[in-house]
């Protein structure tokens, strides 16, 4: 890549601070389904407490609107299958030995099955149209999808992380992500668990070490990141 000068921003996170210019970094915001945060979804059914999650959401939003005017590139992912389950192993769908399984029939139609109602993004996260939105049938998002050749395609270097849960499906796409060599942030009150523990747990695991996996910060941090003129990253 050729250098040139551009805006950067320096966030106070922690291990240390995280660097990213908008131009080269995408937000993903991992599975803000409403199966999984809604009463009548996929979680409820679980036995989880939604409104844990559904208390991220206007944080989440909060983070799509300063990415969104910042120009950065906005990815939405949400976890379901096709209608025939073909995508769906059987250790996935029989994990748990659950009552209520994946493509069973819920007040909010079919559980995760790509085009239900349930399937879908809650009404303050909506996609916008010209807005990326990868529908993937494991934990990670780099796992039968597009997302990894998409990234290289928009010359995508650092990345930040908001969505459910932090533990699960945000956890296991930032150690995809940090495989692969991208630079990632995880904006701690932009996701949520069922688990209390389990979310600072994987906070805690994420920067460990020096940021093994990543940097973490609130999205206070965010909102008042320095902007400090460097060479492109």
């Amino acid at each position: 890549m050729s250098k040139s000068t551009s805006n950067n921003y320096a966030v106070t996170a922690e291990p240390y601070v995280f660097n990213f210019s908008p131009e080269h970094t995408a937000v993903i915001m991992i599975d803000m389904q409403r199966d999984f945060i809604l009463p009548g979804g996929f979680g409820a059914s679980l036995g989880n407490d939604v409104d844990r999650l559904a208390a991220t959401v206007p944080v989440a939003r909060q983070l799509l609107d300063w990415c969104r005017a910042h120009g950065m590139l906005v990815v939405h992912t949400k976890e379901a299958h096709k209608g025939d389950l073909s995508d769906c192993p059987l250790s996935k769908l029989n994990r748990g030995n659950p009552t209520v399984r994946i493509g069973d029939q819920s007040p909010m139609g079919r559980i995760l099955i790509d085009g239900e109602e349930g399937s879908d993004f809650v009404a303050e996260l909506t996609p916008l149209p010209n807005e990326v939105v990868i529908v993937k049938p494991g934990k990670g998002a780099f796992y039968a999808t597009e997302l990894g050749s998409l990234l290289q395609q928009a010359n995508i270097t650092h990345l930040l992380f908001g969505g459910v849960t932090t533990e699960v499906c945000v956890q296991t796409t930032m150690r995809e992500a940090n495989d692969r060599g991208y630079e990632c942030l995880l904006v701690e009150d932009a996701t949520e668990s069922y688990f209390p523990e389990f979310k600072q747990s994987t906070i805690d695991m994420i920067r460990a070490q020096g940021g093994i996996v990543g940097w973490t910060a609130p999205l206070s941090a965010i909102l008042s990141a320095t902007k400090v003129a460097s060479d492109d990253q």
